[in-house]
């Protein structure tokens, strides 16, 4: 793996686009790592598309901006469909199955599927998907380390919703283990 991860997530508002972007962020941050984190929210918040860019590198981060992602995270299907031809050959799209109903149609990537919405909602979470697809993409790339993310999230759950803290543990390691 590159030593630079350019990762592109992207989703409908209220999804937890621009939480999970952040949390790779603030990961790599921990990790001893150059980071950006560059969010992008379309004309309306909640239901319009909202991706955020976030960069994991050793080397400085010239821009903040993504042309070329390693890596998609696509929760939805206009955003693999928007960015699914961006992403670098040799790259990474995490797809949500759940919500995403076709294959993606590069075969100079590896593509990985995973029902998270619908896992979220098993697990009573509707909301995590995003924690699922992250904790999948870490166990494919391993870019990241699993304890140093639950470090991180830690700090990025805001102090008001700490009750949160342990079911996105527990959607990372669904993730991660599926």
């Amino acid at each position: 793996m590159s030593s630079t991860q350019e990762i592109i997530m992207a989703g409908f508002g209220g999804q937890g686009v621009m939480f999970a972007g952040k949390l790779i962020a603030y990961t790599g941050m921990l990790s001893g790592k150059e980071v950006s984190w560059l969010p992008s929210y379309g004309p309306e918040m909640r239901g319009g598309t909202a991706n955020c860019h976030a960069i994991v590198s050793d080397e400085p981060i010239g821009s903040p901006i993504i042309i070329n992602p390693t890596i998609l995270i696509a929760m939805n299907r206009p955003s693999l469909d928007k960015f699914e031809d961006t992403v670098v050959s040799g790259g990474i799209i995490v797809v949500d199955s759940s919500l995403i109903d076709r294959q993606t149609t590069r075969k100079d990537i590896k593509s990985i599927e995973i029902p998270a919405t619908q896992m979220a909602a098993d697990m009573g979470a509707g909301k995590l998907a995003n924690m699922i697809l992250l904790g999948k993409l870490i166990k494919e790339t391993g870019f990241l380390s699993m304890d140093i993310i639950k470090e991180a999230l830690k700090k990025v759950v805001p102090s008001k919703k700490q009750h949160l803290l342990d079911i996105n543990m527990k959607a990372l390691e669904l993730g991660y283990n599926y």
